[in-house]
C-alpha cells in the first residue's frame, strides 16, 4: 500500500516536468515573436523623444541619446492638435454609440423575429456586404452623401458607418443563444416589445456591446480614406487627414509626425486597457439557463 502511495506522487511529478518540459520552447517562441512585433513599437515610440538631427544619423540608436519633447510641444501648438483630436473624438464617439444602438436593434430582430422570410433573406443580404471591399461602395456612397447634403460635415463621416454588417451578426448570435421562453414571459407579463429590449435583452448582452464599442471606436478613430473623401474644410478634418497634411512634397518635419502620431494612438491604448476586461472576463452566457 505504501508502495502505491509513493508512486502516485513521483509519476504526478514526472508527468508535470514533462508537461513543463513540452511547454519551455512554445514559451520562448511566444516571447521571441512578442519580442518581433514590440520592436518597431518601441523603436517608434522613442524615435518621438528624439531630435530631427538624430533620427538619421548612422549608426543608428535605438534609445535617444538627447531626450527632447520639442516634437510634443510643437504638435500641441502649432499644429492644434486639439483641434484635430477634439473632432476625432466626437466622430469616433457618435458613430460608436450609434453604431452599437443600431446593430443590437437590428441584430434582436432578425434573432427573435425570424419566422418570416424575408427577415432571413434580408440577413444574408447584410452578411453578403461583408465580401463586397469598402472601395467598391466609395463612390455610390459618396453621391448619396452629396446629394443629401452631408458633404463636408461630421455628418457625412457618421452616417454611412453607423450599421455594420460585423455588429449586426454579433448581436444575433448572441440573441438566438437567449431562450424565447425569456422573451414569452415577459410578454405574459404585460411587457411592451421596446421594454423587453431595453430593460432585459440589452442589459444581457454587456458583453458584445462592450466587443462593439471597443472596435467601433478603433475603426472610426483610425479611419482615413473616407474622411480624405468626404471633408474638405482644414478645420473639420480628423487626426489620421491632419497627420497627412504634415507629409509636404518636398520636406517632412519627422519629429513633429513622430511626436503627434504618438499622441494619437493614446487614446485607443486607453481604452485598451480600461475596457478590455468587460469583454476578456466576462461570461457571455451569464444570468441564461437551458
Amino acid at each position: 500500500m505504501s508502495t502505491l502511495t509513493t508512486a502516485r506522487p513521483s509519476a504526478r511529478r514526472a508527468k508535470r516536468a514533462r508537461e513543463v518540459g513540452a511547454s519551455v520552447p512554445l514559451t520562448a517562441f511566444l516571447w521571441l515573436l512578442a519580442a518581433v512585433y514590440a520592436f518597431p513599437m518601441l523603436w517608434f515610440l522613442l524615435s518621438a523623444f528624439k531630435p530631427g538631427s538624430e533620427l538619421f544619423r548612422y549608426p543608428l540608436s535605438f534609445l535617444p541619446e538627447d531626450p527632447t519633447v520639442a516634437g510634443f510641444e510643437k504638435a500641441w501648438g502649432r499644429f492644434d492638435f486639439m483641434l484635430y483630436f477634439s473632432n476625432t473624438l466626437a466622430v469616433a464617439l457618435t458613430t460608436t454609440v450609434l453604431t452599437v444602438m443600431a446593430s443590437a436593434m437590428c441584430g434582436y430582430a432578425l434573432a427573435k423575429y425570424r419566422d418570416q422570410r424575408w427577415v432571413r433573406v434580408f440577413f444574408v443580404c447584410i452578411l453578403a456586404t461583408t465580401m463586397l471591399p469598402t472601395e467598391v461602395i466609395l463612390s455610390p456612397t459618396f453621391i448619396v452623401i452629396r446629394d443629401l447634403g452631408m458633404y463636408d460635415s461630421f455628418a457625412g463621416l457618421v452616417v454611412p458607418s453607423i450599421l455594420t454588417a460585423t455588429g449586426v451578426f454579433m448581436f444575433r448570435q448572441f440573441f438566438l443563444s437567449v431562450p424565447d421562453d425569456i422573451v414569452e414571459a415577459a410578454r405574459i407579463d404585460g411587457a411592451r416589445e421596446a421594454g423587453i429590449f431595453f430593460r432585459i435583452m440589452l442589459p444581457m448582452s454587456r458583453p458584445i456591446i462592450m466587443t462593439l464599442a471597443i472596435f467601433s471606436f478603433q475603426w472610426r478613430w483610425n479611419d482615413y480614406v473616407w474622411p480624405l473623401i468626404v471633408v474638405g474644410d482644414e478645420r473639420k478634418f480628423t487626426l489620421q487627414i491632419a497627420l497627412r497634411s504634415i507629409v509636404g512634397a518636398e520636406n517632412i518635419d519627422w519629429p513633429l509626425l513622430l511626436a503627434a502620431s504618438v499622441m494619437s494612438i493614446l487614446p485607443l491604448v486607453l481604452i485598451f486597457i480600461v475596457f478590455q476586461k468587460y469583454v476578456m472576463n466576462e461570461d457571455i452566457n451569464a444570468g441564461l439557463k437551458d
